[in-house]
C-alpha cells in the first residue's frame, strides 16, 4: 500500500460517524438483515441507512458482503496455519507466491509479513493428506526455503468482527 493509499483510508476512517460504526457493526454479525431492519437498529429511516451503506461500499470499506460456513459440516476437518520463508524475495518469486495463493481455494487467508518468515497462510483441508498436497504443490512452483506447518486442535474464534 502506498502513503498516498495510506492516507486515504486514514482519511475514509476518520469520516465514519457513529451511524456508519453502527451500520458496519451490524452487517460483520448479519449481512442478510434488510435495510429496513438495519435502519431500525441504528435509529434512522431505510433511504439514508440505505445510501450510507452504499457509499461505504464504494468508498472500499466494506469489500463484500459473504456467508461464512461452518467448515467441519464442509468436510474441511483440518486447519493448518503454514509458515512460509522465500529462498530469495525476486519480483518473480513474489508474484509466484501470489499467483499460487491466489489459485488455491484451501488457503482461507494470506499475509505477507515482516520478520522471521515472509507469509503466513490459513489452509482449510479435509484431512492432514490434503494438506500434504498443497505443501507439495507450493515447493514444487515456489523457491522456498522453509516451510513451518502447525495444525490447529481447536478453533477458538472463526472470523469474528472487525472492532469499529
Amino acid at each position: 500500500m502506498s502513503t498516498e493509499q495510506i492516507q486515504q483510508t486514514r482519511r475514509q476512517t476518520s469520516s465514519l460517524d457513529l451511524f456508519d460504526r453502527r451500520i458496519l457493526a451490524i452487517l460483520q454479525l448479519d449481512a442478510s438483515l434488510t435495510i429496513a431492519e438495519i435502519a431500525r437498529r441504528v435509529g434512522m429511516s431505510q433511504t439514508p441507512c440505505w445510501r450510507r451503506i452504499q457509499r461505504l461500499e464504494t468508498d472500499g470499506i466494506i469489500l463484500r458482503r459473504t456467508a461464512i460456513p461452518d467448515p467441519l459440516r464442509l468436510g474441511l476437518a483440518v486447519t493448518v496455519i503454514a509458515h512460509v520463508t522465500l529462498a530469495d524475495h525476486t519480483p518473480i518469486n513474489l508474484q509466484a507466491i501470489a499467483d499460487f495463493i491466489a489459485e488455491r481455494d484451501e488457503i482461507v487467508e494470506a499475509h505477507r509479513l515482516a520478520g522471521q518468515f515472509d507469509y503466513i497462510l490459513q489452509v482449510v483441508v479435509p484431512h492432514v493428506e490434503a494438506y500434504e498436497q498443497v505443501y507439495a504443490a507450493l515447493t514444487a512452483r515456489v523457491p522456498v526455503k522453509a516451510v513451518q506447518s502447525q495444525i490447529a486442535l481447536q478453533t477458538v474464534k472463526l472470523r469474528a468482527p472487525y472492532p469499529v
